[in-house]
């Protein structure tokens, strides 16, 4: 069994804390006086027996809490700051290139956004909004004038895809450190990066990492992904939220 960040992010309270300590006494309404010890013990056997109805009956179906996403302040294709505060309560899907771009790469990531951007415009969304955020490592050369013409010629809607960059530091901060996405510049103005997409819940929490092609095409992964995370905005709710809970706490003892 592997603790993972993603556990830590289920497990956020203790099973119970009687008098201020877990080993205490206390009486129960039914006037019996429990041993705080014997009643943890119930508490994990009641949470395990939960997990293994989970792990047969399976009611809900979840994407995993990686991480938490960094916190940024960007500048976007109109001049105007991007925080990461800005986009909580949306899913947003970020990408990271820049524009000189010629590689199969970057035609790749594009073509990608594009068709996912399209297909949203399909999906019933609800209260949901989903943005597409792509963020440049080249601001030099990527000013939000450059980024502008950029997302026009590329077809991106500006009220679902958006484009940014920031200061060199913070981007290598926010990109390299938080997202964990390898680029470095070359002398000859190109860039050597990993092709990554990376689907961020509105919490601010990390559901998912595409790094590369795979035999399953990233658009449909990621709009199954997507479809994933919006039922569960929509339906956690009330009594229906424990077994969300209870989706997540498997998943993270399941690995």
């Amino acid at each position: 069994m592997i603790w993972s960040p993603s556990c830590a992010a289920t497990w956020r309270t203790p099973l119970v804390r009687v008098g201020g300590m877990v080993d205490s006494l206390a009486h129960v309404p039914g006037g019996h006086l429990l041993n705080g010890r014997r009643l943890l013990y119930g508490l994990v056997a009641l949470v395990a027996g939960g997990i293994l109805a989970f792990a047969t009956l399976q009611p809900v179906k979840v994407m995993p809490r990686v991480r938490l996403a960094p916190g940024f302040l960007l500048v976007d294709q109109d001049g105007q700051r991007l925080t990461s505060e800005d986009l909580r309560g949306q899913i947003v899907l970020y990408s990271f290139l820049y524009t000189h771009c010629h590689s199969p790469d970057c035609d790749y990531i594009i073509e990608t956004l594009r068709t996912v951007q399209d297909r949203l415009a399909e999906m019933d969304l609800g209260d949901t909004p989903v943005t597409l955020i792509t963020i440049s490592f080249d601001p030099e050369r990527d000013t939000p004038d450059v980024l502008r013409a950029y997302a026009q010629s590329v077809g991106a809607d500006p009220q679902r895809w958006r484009f940014a960059t920031g200061d060199p530091k913070r981007l290598k901060y926010i990109i390299g450190g938080g997202f964990e996405v390898y680029y470095k510049a070359n002398e000859d103005g190109t860039f050597t990066f990993d092709p990554t997409f990376i689907l961020v819940d509105g919490w601010g929490i990390i559901r998912a990492e595409y790094r590369y092609q795979t035999l399953v095409p990233d658009t449909e992964r990621i709009l199954r992904h997507i479809g994933v995370v919006l039922k569960e905005v929509r339906n956690s709710k009330g009594a229906a939220r424990f077994a969300y809970e209870a989706a997540h706490l498997f998943l993270c003892y399941a690995h």
